[in-house]
Parts: C-alpha cells; sequence; structure tokens
C-alpha cells in the first residue's frame, strides 16, 4: 500500500474526487479580521463628529471702539464631561473678562498669558466677554485692525469710520446707526480704516483749483474772527459751564423728552428679573445713561456681578454699552422690540 504525506502547513486538499477543501480554522480568522476592521472603521466615523463638534465656537462677534480697544463676545460649545476648558485669547492685554454657563452662573476663569482655563462644572455652553488692547493699531491717520480668526465672525467699526485697506472680502457688510458692520470669514483678516467727517472725501472735481489769493485772505480774516467770537462766549460761559459739568457724571445726556418710560419697557419686557427692573428705574433715573461703575456704587454689587446683570439687559434687547473715557457706559435703547 502506497501511503500519500500531507504536509501539515497546507490548508487545502484534494479528495479523491477531485474537490477542494479549505480548513475551518482560515475562514474563521478571515472572518474575525474582516469583523475587526469594519468595526475599527464605524468607531472612528462616529468619533470623529463628536470630537469636533466639542470645544468649538457657535458665534465671534466683535466691536472696536474708538480708542482702538475691542471687546469680543463668543458663545462655545464644551464637553459636559470635562471639567476644564482652556480658551485660547486673541492677545494678553485682557480687561473685563467674565464667563458665564447656559444659566447665567459665573465660572472661575485663570488667565495665563494669552490663554484662560476655565472651569465649567459640567457646562455644554459657555459665554465668554472680554476687553483687549492687542488688535488695533495706529499710524498717522489710518488704524489697521489684524486678526487671526479660527471660525467666522462678525466687526463692528466705530462711528464715523471710513474702510480705506481690506485684505479678506467680507461675506455681508450692513450700515447700522452710522457704524459698518462686516461679517467675515476664518483666517487672517486685516482692515485699515480712518475716522471720516461728512466733508472729507470731497471729490477732487468738485475743487476749485481757481482760487485767487484774494479769496484766501478773505477766508483767514473770517476765521480769525469767528475763533473770537468763541473766545468771547466760552469766556462769558464759563462759571455756568463747569457748574453744569459739575453736577452731572454723564457724558452726552439724554435729553428729558427722550428718556424711556420705564413701564413701557417692563410691559414690552415682562420676563425680565426684578433685580433688573431696578437697574433700569435707575438708570432711566438718571436721563438713560450711566456708567456701569455708578451701578455697582448704587447696587453694592461687585464687579463681574454686575456686569452680568448688563449683559443680561443688553441681550434682552434693554440697554446698549459704549465704551466713554475707559469705561463702559450703560445706556437704555430708544427702539426696545417687544418679546415674542
Amino acid at each position: 500500500m502506497n501511503l500519500e504525506i500531507v504536509p501539515i502547513s497546507r490548508k487545502e486538499f484534494l479528495k479523491e474526487y477531485g474537490i477542494l477543501f479549505v480548513r475551518n480554522n482560515c475562514i474563521f480568522y478571515t472572518m474575525v479580521k474582516v469583523s475587526l476592521l469594519i468595526a475599527s472603521v464605524i468607531i472612528v466615523a462616529v468619533m470623529i463628529p463628536i470630537h469636533s463638534s466639542l470645544g468649538s465656537s457657535r458665534t465671534l462677534d466683535l466691536i472696536v471702539y474708538p480708542d482702538g480697544s475691542t471687546h469680543i463676545s463668543t458663545q462655545i460649545d464644551v464637553d459636559p464631561l470635562a471639567n476644564n476648558y482652556e480658551l485660547e485669547l486673541f492677545g494678553s492685554t485682557i480687561d473685563n473678562l467674565v464667563v458665564v454657563d447656559e444659566n447665567e452662573f459665573l465660572l472661575d476663569v485663570d488667565i495665563l498669558d494669552d490663554s484662560a482655563l476655565i472651569t465649567t462644572f459640567g457646562s455644554s455652553i459657555i459665554f465668554v466677554d472680554y476687553d483687549i488692547h492687542d488688535l488695533v493699531s495706529k499710524q498717522n491717520r489710518v488704524w489697521t485692525f489684524s486678526l487671526n480668526s479660527p471660525s467666522d465672525f462678525t466687526l463692528l467699526l466705530p462711528k464715523n469710520s471710513a474702510i480705506v485697506g481690506m485684505t479678506n472680502l467680507p461675506i455681508d457688510m450692513q450700515l447700522i446707526n452710522e457704524q459698518n458692520l462686516l461679517t467675515l470669514s476664518s483666517g487672517e483678516t486685516e482692515i485699515d480704516y480712518i475716522f471720516s467727517t461728512n466733508n472729507i472725501f470731497t471729490p477732487l472735481e468738485q475743487t476749485d483749483t481757481t482760487l485767487n489769493f484774494d479769496y484766501f485772505l478773505y477766508l483767514l480774516i473770517g476765521g480769525i474772527v469767528i475763533i473770537i467770537i468763541i473766545i468771547i462766549l466760552i469766556t462769558k460761559t464759563k462759571r455756568k459751564s463747569v457748574k453744569s459739568i459739575s453736577e452731572t457724571k454723564i457724558i452726552d445726556p439724554i435729553q428729558k423728552n427722550e428718556i424711556i418710560d420705564t413701564e413701557t419697557i417692563f410691559k414690552l419686557k415682562p420676563n425680565i428679573r426684578e433685580d433688573d427692573k431696578e437697574i433700569v428705574k435707575f438708570i432711566s433715573s438718571k436721563g438713560g445713561q450711566v456708567f456701569e461703575s455708578e451701578l455697582r456704587k448704587k447696587f453694592l454689587q461687585p464687579r463681574t456681578t454686575m456686569w452680568r446683570a448688563v449683559k443680561r439687559l443688553e441681550r434682552n434687547g434693554i440697554i446698549e454699552i459704549e465704551k466713554k473715557d475707559l469705561q463702559n457706559l450703560v445706556k437704555l435703547r430708544k427702539n426696545i422690540e417687544e418679546e415674542e
């Protein structure tokens, strides 16, 4: 009898009928390998959108003030399972940094150079507000705003400013209360602007090139006469002006006939808090606008608590905030929309 030796390393062989047989361990190994590969692909596909959604910025709004400082407001989605969130700031000269969660609870923040470590306490959304002095520079009459933004953002330029240069074309551009509101895409953005008056940009075609010496002489004499008259009027009214200035703490106060009726405000906004109503009444009694420092003195509140209250009223569309002499000037809005 002839014996046939089959090598152990082979996984397949032919029987006497010519049929090819494959060992079961080969099939099992292939099935397990394919299943693991498919499971890995599914896990990676699921985890990628989850990871990208955590720590992403929902909104980013910037307001540039006439003194070159910039107020930044941003809304960020954070991981509710994480205790801390590290936010990269747009510079290191930071003022008035306030962070609250979706329930308007004030969160603890530690600033380290150009970043902020925020204790989130399980929050899923945080609101960050701060002032910064690193984004705007000035050379002669030209102001330059520079920012490398990780997301799309809005930019509100100061009143009476004219854009003279731009590296990033805006997605949208509007004019609101004599201010340019730009919607810009992410990436490097540089905008050059100057402050203009009504008669700065007169077309060259309208300039009279035939003016002679006599015309300039008359113009110079007339200017000197006007200056002398102004000096005399200022001298006569100096005491009265000093007394008027000492009696008021508000720059450019709202006239009495423009004071907002608080009862009307409360009818339009019935859901505002009682302590916020007291703030509104106090602002109205002061002519419609006060400095934030006066609010803190009146209600004996710390800076962060009062800032939260002011931002809450701003989000409700009741007040607006302006920069005056490096202070926050809180003003009642003239047009308040009814709450839906």
